[in-house]
C-alpha cells in the first residue's frame, strides 16, 4: 500500500493533496506511517517495526491499521 506520490506529509502531522486542495491533520503514529509507506517500506515492514518499538499488541494494531487505510481510502491518498 503507497501514498500517492504527489501527497505532501510533514513530521508535525500534516497531510496535503494537491490534486484536490484537501489538508488534513494526524497523530505522530499515523505520521510515521505515512512516511514510512512514503519510503516504501511494506505493511509487515512497519508493523513489525511497530510491534518490536511500542506496547502495542498483534490484534489491537490489526485494528488501528485497518482504521488507518479506511480513512486514507475515503479521502483519496492511497495508489490503487
Amino acid at each position: 500500500m503507497k501514498i500517492k506520490p504527489n501527497v505532501a506529509t510533514s513530521e508535525s502531522g500534516l497531510i496535503f493533496n494537491p490534486a484536490t486542495g484537501d489538508s488534513f491533520s494526524c497523530n505522530g503514529m499515523a505520521s510515521f506511517i505515512l512516511a514510512a509507506m512514503k519510503n516504501g517500506e511494506t505493511e509487515a515492514q512497519i508493523k513489525n517495526f511497530i510491534l518490536e518499538h511500542y506496547d502495542v499488541d498483534t490484534a489491537r494494531l490489526d485494528r488501528d491499521w485497518d482504521d488507518l487505510i479506511q480513512q486514507l481510502k475515503q479521502a483519496n491518498l492511497l495508489e490503487v
